[in-house]
């Protein structure tokens, strides 16, 4: 396979400095956080969608603080920061920060943002920067291992970023690709959904959604250097749609889920030169289901034995086990996300729990995960304004 070029535009040496001279306003004041904080078990962030978009219509306040009691139920605390459509939040691999996207469409500019917050001892969040994520519709953020480098995916512009954290909270774009300018582009009309990193911090993946291809690249974290893999992509059938991608824990084998066509493909991975090899695709969906669905979220299971993967339309969790020596997947079951479009959803408390993210309803599901990796409801739904993400800092 040829190797691609890697297009860098070299950006003028502007570090993006802090506002952390203004303190920022803390959102609903009346609500005393620093009184509760002894209170609060374990603290979760919620990314939203604040406005009417094409696709969402969006009611939340921007991104929301609760608590997951001991007993597995979500409380609403606080809005923490008033940021427009915070559709996707991240923790910084020290905790000290969040890392939040601002979804803004072309017709609001040519660019979206990345919020920088600090973590508060309260939980509560403190601007840092607001920076241009260099295209528009940004999706996803990642922070690799050293937590020096930060990588923004933008959904609309098929473009990535990567920015440098300095002193004093300052933030420098060191590299930006353009996806659609690659020589290996087919389609031109690349939709960069997500950026993963490897175990190692040696490599990543972007999942190109509108090109249906998985662009593999090789980093040095002692720079934030980055060049195409020896195997620049991996592609998926026509029209799958690669959306998120995970590697399993044992760094044998690597899953992406694919939007359009409900699937899930599985690849061998090779831990030493980073590679992918198509293994398998596996339907999401039931025979019988022939109405509109579109997938979101995949996640492997703790334990490594089971994946799971949403899909918005049948509304629903599908679970599958994995096989510990081939990686293929069988399905186990399906179970309602008990609300409409679940664009998210974590795993948490030790595996034995999901919560489901469902955009258009308004609510997170908790549902229940059993020995054997099935899924049943615990009968624990929470209201929360068009909820897109969820970031445990525990």
């Amino acid at each position: 396979m040829k190797k691609i070029a890697l297009v860098l535009f070299s950006m003028s040496a502007i570090a993006f400095t802090s506002c952390k001279e203004e303190k920022k306003k803390t959102i609903n004041q009346e609500q005393s956080i620093t009184e509760t904080k002894n209170h609060i078990e374990n603290p979760v962030y919620v990314g939203t969608y604040t406005k009417k978009e094409g696709h969402v219509d969006g009611k939340a306040d921007g991104i929301y603080l609760m608590d997951k009691q001991s007993d597995g139920k979500l409380k609403m605390i606080a809005t923490v920061a008033e940021l427009t459509n915070p559709s996707w939040v991240t923790i910084s691999h020290d905790t000290k920060y969040l890392y939040a996207v601002s979804e803004l469409v072309d017709v609001e500019g040519n660019s979206g943002y990345l919020g920088v917050y600090e973590i508060n001892d309260d939980y509560t969040l403190h601007e840092v920067a607001q920076i241009p994520s260099g295209a528009y519709a940004p999706c996803h953020i990642a922070v690799d291992k050293t937590d020096k480098y930060v990588f923004v995916a933008n959904y609309a512009g098929g473009v990535f970023m990567e920015f440098k954290k300095g002193m004093n909270n300052s933030f420098k774009n060191i590299n930006k690709v353009n996806l659609n300018e690659l020589p290996e582009a087919v389609t031109k009309t690349s939709h960069a959904h997500e950026i993963t990193f490897s175990d190692d911090n040696k490599h990543f993946y972007v999942n190109d959604l509108g090109d249906d291809k998985i662009w593999i690249y090789d980093f040095d974290e002692s720079n934030g250097d980055i060049k195409p893999n020896q195997q620049p992509y991996v592609s998926t059938v026509k029209g799958a749609g690669p959306r998120h991608f995970v590697i399993a824990d044992n760094q044998k084998f690597a899953y992406s889920i694919n939007e359009l066509n409900s699937t899930v493909t599985v690849f061998s991975f090779d831990k030493n030169t980073g590679g992918l090899k198509k293994l398998q695709a596996i339907t999401t969906l039931p025979e019988d289901y022939k109405e509109f669905n579109a997938t979101a979220e995949i996640a492997i299971h703790p334990n490594g034995k089971y994946l799971y993967a949403s899909n918005r339309g049948h509304n629903s969790i599908a679970a599958f086990k994995i096989d510990a020596e081939k990686g293929t997947l069988s399905s186990i079951g399906y179970q309602s996300t008990e609300g409409d479009f679940p664009r998210y959803f974590g795993i948490a408390n030790q595996g034995k729990t999901i919560y489901a993210a469902n955009q258009n309803t308004g609510n997170i599901a908790e549902l229940v995960i059993h020995e054997d990796g099935t899924l049943s409801s615990a009968n624990n739904v929470v209201e929360v304004p068009t909820p897109v993400c969820m970031a445990f800092i525990k």
